[in-house]
């Protein structure tokens, strides 16, 4: 039996199932009245409960197959951190700022929003895009701690230079942010520290108790589809709460979804190039460059909403984010695979790229 006819339906096509979870959530949000109330009732300040738990089931089961007791060897090579602190702290806000202004400039909160997007990286959504391209566990386990500690410092300070300093500098409309550590915390630790903390646990209470082979054979194959499935779930949430948003106003959709398409594709390729050019491995270069064209589309969110109010430009645009990175990323996994052949001599096992996610 081949390995792809033991592949599970839902891995199969998971790219179809991505996009058909997106259509539904259209539709529901566009033609179901009380979906969008319904969804809302489950909002904590600005959190989404439903999709904060979407996201943590999403990322428990990539942390539980990190190696812990390895990751100090991450922060060892220090080109590898130092080239995602460039990728992640300079070229990527920098970038999405000039095509927010390029792109957006006669609409400020569009333009705020774009930028907020740009400011927030990634420490979410990351780990199952790299674990879907078979990227290094360790390194993103790592890169993504180091990025949140970046951001919960230093987020406010960004957010002031970007949305308020440059913009009046160049003549165009500024903004004020007042965004306080405790919110990026609180965020950081909402979509980040939770799923860590319980992979962690349970990687160190089951490998005690029944030996690293049993967990590696019996634990991780249990737990691994419950990323896809909450993957879709997130998906059909976030695009619900704003389909009437998405089929009323299609050409806002695309003013802000071009900037975002090109900013994703070129911090992807521009950060492959650097890491192969660096001397990293494919694992590792597949890391950097979905960590560095990834963003937190949660503290995006979570800011525009408390700065600007849930029915601002500025959110609207936040929320456009996650609806063109969810596809663009999937996509960019097969060109991940594609780049691992050409660029580095290596072949994947003979099935759709994203299908074999959840067997690693």
């Amino acid at each position: 039996m081949s390995t792809t006819s033991r592949l599970s339906f839902l891995d199969r096509y998971l790219t179809g199932w991505i996009f058909a979870a997106m259509a539904l959530g259209v539709t529901l949000g566009w033609l179901v009245p009380g979906v969008v109330p319904f969804l809302n009732r489950f909002n904590v300040g600005t959190t989404s409960i439903p999709i904060a738990v979407g996201l943590i089931v999403m990322m428990y089961p990539p942390f539980t197959k990190v190696r812990y007791e390895a990751l100090h060897e991450v922060f060892r090579n220090r080109r590898v951190l130092a080239l995602s602190l460039v990728q992640n702290w300079a070229i990527g806000p920098v970038l999405m700022f000039m095509l927010a202004v390029v792109f957006l400039r006669g609409y400020p909160e569009y333009m705020a929003g774009l930028i907020m997007i740009g400011l927030a990286r990634c420490i979410a959504m990351v780990i199952v895009w790299n674990e879907l391209a078979h990227g290094d566990t360790q390194y993103a386990a790592g890169l993504v701690a180091f990025n949140s500690l970046f951001q919960v410092f230093f987020y406010s300070l960004y957010a002031w230079i970007f949305i308020t300093v440059l913009p009046a500098k160049l003549g165009l409309q500024g903004a004020v942010v007042n965004v306080s550590i405790g919110q990026i915390a609180k965020s950081v630790f909402i979509y980040l520290g939770i799923p860590f903390l319980a992979g962690f646990i349970t990687r160190l209470a089951l490998v005690r108790s029944k030996g690293l082979d049993w967990y590696n054979r019996n634990f991780i194959p249990r737990v691994s589809p419950l990323t896809l499935i909450a993957l879709l779930f997130t998906i059909m949430v976030m695009f619900s709460l704003k389909g009437e948003y998405i089929v009323r106003l299609p050409l806002d959709v695309l003013r802000i979804a071009v900037p975002l398409l090109i900013y994703f594709v070129v911090m992807f390729l521009v950060s492959f190039y650097m890491g192969k050019k660096l001397g990293a491995d494919y694992s590792q270069t597949a890391t950097l460059s979905f960590t560095a064209a990834s963003n937190n589309f949660e503290l995006a969110i979570a800011v525009a909403v408390s700065v600007f109010g849930i029915n601002s430009g500025a959110a609207f645009a936040a929320v456009i984010g996650p609806l063109v990175e969810v596809p663009v990323m999937i996509a960019l996994v097969n060109v991940s695979f594609y780049l691992q052949r050409e660029m580095f001599g290596e072949r994947t096992l003979d099935l759709k790229p994203v299908a074999a996610a959840s067997k690693q």
